[in-house]
């Protein structure tokens, strides 16, 4: 189900990063998003999602914290530690679940934690919900 208060949104002007190191992760993200028409970019590790956003500032970033390298910590670290990337909204999906992850993911800046596997109704609501943010900023 799709929030009701999306159809205000023209969604296809934001961008959104998904970062995961599981291609089929990826592709089901962008599945589930594809209905808003949501410029999508992927990037497969931490290192390629920071240069991702060095190169084009996405509107939203939905980062999976285990990853080789760099991980989704580190990623969310650097990008709050640069004034430049600070105010990217950024939500966590992520295998690990334990309190004490998601505490330390709100801990080092993320605005949103989702625990795999990912439920599409719960996706969906999230992401409408950070873009309603960007939206309110942009005014």
């Amino acid at each position: 189900m799709i929030p009701f208060y999306a159809q205000q949104y023209d969604f296809s002007k934001y961008n959104v990063l998904a970062v995961d190191d599981i291609p089929l992760n990826l592709v089901l993200v962008q599945k589930m998003l594809s209905r808003f028409n949501f410029k999508m970019r992927t990037a497969a590790n931490g290192q390629l999602a920071l240069d991702a956003v060095a190169e084009q500032k996405p509107d939203l970033i939905l980062l999976d914290l285990m990853m080789p390298g760099i991980d989704g910590f580190e990623v969310i670290r650097r990008l709050r530690a640069n004034p430049e990337t600070a105010d990217i909204q950024i939500v966590i999906l992520s295998a690990l679940n334990s309190n004490e992850d998601v505490v330390k993911g709100f801990n080092v800046g993320a605005n949103d934690f989702i625990m795999k596997p990912i439920i599409m109704e719960k996706l969906l609501t999230c992401v409408v919900n950070q873009m309603s943010i960007v939206e309110a900023r942009s005014k």
